[in-house]
């Protein structure tokens, strides 16, 4: 049998090629590097998905032997799927990471859940004012975080250096220029910066590249016999006690998988058979529709995206 050259990357032969993914890596530790350099402050958001998985490796690789010089900071709603809570322990855990979980406990006070107060309200209290306290409170000056410019169109308006107004506030019209790669990370008093490594890459890239560093992530990826629910189109995880079922209905087991994380009352589910990360590649490389077209928070178009950047969201 011939033996596998540990110093080659191992590359799915459907996806990104290794000169790709190595110019992505570059950048995204270039850009990690040059954060640790220029803010006083910084944060990792570590909001436990795949994106955020691959922004910790990256940042990991990037100041070795050293540790990540800044914390990580997960935004707790309190309604994340368990599976994610594990999985974040046991990540920081094996790392010997410094981590900052943080609860709007003002929300948490007055019972602001996706039920009791609607989804968009409930998105600003528990997400988008949760994030802002955190980074208050802290006083981080630069979060970097896991959007990528192919998600979703307001996010393809952000700069990987995304300046950020007193009271966290962002305006697209302000952004600056960044051509050839030089950014632009000076700021005013009052001002904060959004950071984006991985702004430029797809979500093939991002699979390609877990598959290449053979990276573990949440098994909430992988399909799975699940106790599921159908909200409209969407299937709905009936993760613990509170989620509220309808008269007559009950959970039923189905074969899914999940392509982004988060609250799992908002989050829906795929039917999938890809139980190994090889599956899922494979799965990927033949759906035409963002992962976000799975998330429950971007379907009001009164409340879009870009609004709930503009209030602070990330």
């Amino acid at each position: 049998m011939a033996q596998i050259d540990p110093l080659v990357p191992r590359l799915h032969p459907v996806l990104s090629s290794a000169g790709i993914l190595r110019e992505l890596e570059d950048e995204s530790i270039e850009i990690l590097r040059e954060t640790a350099a220029t803010f006083r402050n910084p944060v990792l958001l570590y909001s436990i998905g795949k994106d955020s998985t691959v922004i910790l490796h990256l940042a990991r690789k990037a100041f070795y032997p050293a540790p990540i010089p800044f914390p990580l900071l997960h935004v707790d709603s309190t309604w994340n799927f368990k599976e994610m809570i594990t999985f974040r322990d046991h990540i920081v855990a094996k790392h010997g990471l410094r981590l900052i979980a943080h609860i709007n406990e003002d929300g948490l006070r007055d019972g602001i859940t996706p039920f009791s107060h609607g989804i968009s309200e409930y998105i600003r209290v528990m997400n988008t004012l949760a994030l802002k306290q955190a980074l208050d409170k802290y006083e981080f000056d630069a979060a970097i975080g896991g959007s990528r410019r192919d998600e979703e169109r307001s996010r393809a308006k952000e700069r990987i250096f995304s300046v950020r107004e007193p009271g966290h506030q962002w305006n697209p019209r302000n952004q600056r220029p960044e051509l050839w790669r030089t950014y632009n990370t000076r700021m005013t008093t009052g001002q904060t910066m959004r950071v984006f490594p991985i702004s430029d890459w797809t979500e093939l890239d991002i699979w390609n590249y877990i598959w290449q560093e053979d990276i573990e992530v949440n098994p909430l990826y992988f399909a799975k016999e699940r106790p599921m629910v159908r909200r409209g189109e969407q299937f709905i995880m009936v993760d613990d006690e509170r989620y509220p079922l309808e008269e007559g209905e009950s959970p039923e087991m189905m074969m899914v998988r999940f392509r982004t994380l988060g609250c799992y009352p908002l989050t829906a589910g795929v039917e999938s058979t890809a139980t190994n990360l090889e599956e899922v590649v494979e799965e990927i490389t033949g759906v035409r529709l963002s992962e976000r077209a799975t998330r429950l928070i971007d379907g009001d178009k009164e409340d879009s995206m870009e609004k709930k950047k503009r209030e602070g969201y990330f």
